[in-house]
């Protein structure tokens, strides 16, 4: 990828080109990461993939395939502050941003099956990110990195919660008497054309699409370090803030739609299946490609500088442990009420504010 698009054409290029470059590719990724969860989709139906494991695992899998391309690709090139950021950041915007951002909009319904499983994964993962990091923070200081094989474990944690997961799926829906909904209620914010296309043509869309993530990946990896590097902001900080946001868009937008076509509880599982991934994907992955590609996955960025321990990995537990009460509360009850939604949006303005200050 480096020898497609070397890095001399980023360093070339001014500061407003580069914004312009960032945005561009992130609207690229958003694209192509909706067209392939659509081709996925449409290919498990073809081939009799049953309707539960496709809601419960392509869904969430695709809608975080921006933000694994470009943590895996800034952990290869050795930008482990990007990866880092980016898979932390997107944790917080999901939760704080997204969720917290509609939940002021709409009542939204909490399903205590779902929720009181998946929910405690989603703050178990993440606990357990922000342990490992600290752990070797105090371990090895400002050398401390995240290793392979701590991206083996939660790479493996990854299967056993897709496996898992549509064991819940199942049992949900045993206990709540209802027939397997119709593919577009699965996937409801994600376009379903039912044209009948052939296998080898949804195939090939796949395979394009997932060029165009990986080469845009690139770019928004490139672009975001340049941007960076002149500005002399720290690579956690923009991964976190601006990239975090980019590739987040997938989940924005299927959580916009669900909500305008009253599926309040698409959203809430979205939010909560991205924040899993965001952790035991796209942070795993990343650990796992850095070893591979012989580049530490470091913890404290270039001249000591300490954002990703002293206020992202807090900012990320603070924003759960949160969510995590009005989980509680709204599974007595059925539903979040709005104002939950005011405290997330307030802990990621305040936290944002304070990593750039």
């Amino acid at each position: 990828m480096e020898h497609l698009i070397p890095d001399a054409w980023f360093a070339a290029r001014g500061l407003p080109t580069l914004l312009v470059v960032v945005a561009v590719s992130l609207a690229v990724l958003s694209k192509a990461a909706d067209e392939l969860v659509e081709a996925a989709t449409d290919l498990a139906l073809a081939i009799g993939l049953p309707k539960v494991i496709i809601g419960a695992t392509i869904l969430s899998l695709g809608t975080t395939a921006p933000e694994c391309a470009v943590s895996v690709m800034g952990a290869i090139d050795g930008d482990g502050g990007l990866a880092l950021g980016n898979a932390v950041g997107s944790v917080i915007f999901d939760t704080a941003v997204i969720f917290g951002g509609l939940c002021l909009v709409t009542q939204l319904p909490a399903d205590r099956f779902i929720l009181s499983r998946q929910g405690w994964v989603q703050f178990g993962s993440a606990a357990l990110l922000a342990a490992a990091c600290y752990l070797f923070y105090a371990r090895d200081g400002d050398a401390a990195v995240l290793p392979g094989w701590f991206g083996v474990v939660l790479s493996l944690l990854l299967a056993a919660y897709l496996i898992v997961s549509v064991k819940w799926a199942r049992q949900h829906k045993t206990q709540s008497h209802q027939p397997d909904p119709e593919p577009a209620e699965l996937i409801d914010a994600v376009p379903n054309d039912g044209s009948g296309r052939k296998l080898i043509t949804l195939l090939v869309l796949m395979f394009l699409a997932l060029v165009v993530v990986l080469v845009s990946g690139r770019v928004v990896v490139a672009s975001a370090v340049e941007v960076a590097t002149r500005l002399a902001v720290p690579e956690h900080v923009i991964a976190a803030t601006l990239v975090a946001f980019g590739t987040s868009l997938p989940e924005l937008v299927v959580g916009i739609k669900a909500v305008q076509r009253g599926h309040g509880e698409i959203l809430v599982g979205n939010v909560v299946g991205a924040d899993i991934l965001n952790i035991l994907f796209v942070a795993g992955a990343s650990a796992v490609g850095a070893s591979l590609a012989g580049q530490p996955l470091e913890l404290v960025g270039d001249g000591g500088q300490t954002q990703f321990l002293t206020l992202q990995l807090p900012m990320m537990l603070v924003a759960l442990v949160y969510f995590r009460a009005c989980i509680f509360r709204a599974t007595r009850q059925g539903h979040f009420e709005r104002w939950m939604g005011a405290p997330l949006l307030a802990i990621y303005v305040v936290g944002t504010l304070l990593q750039f200050v």
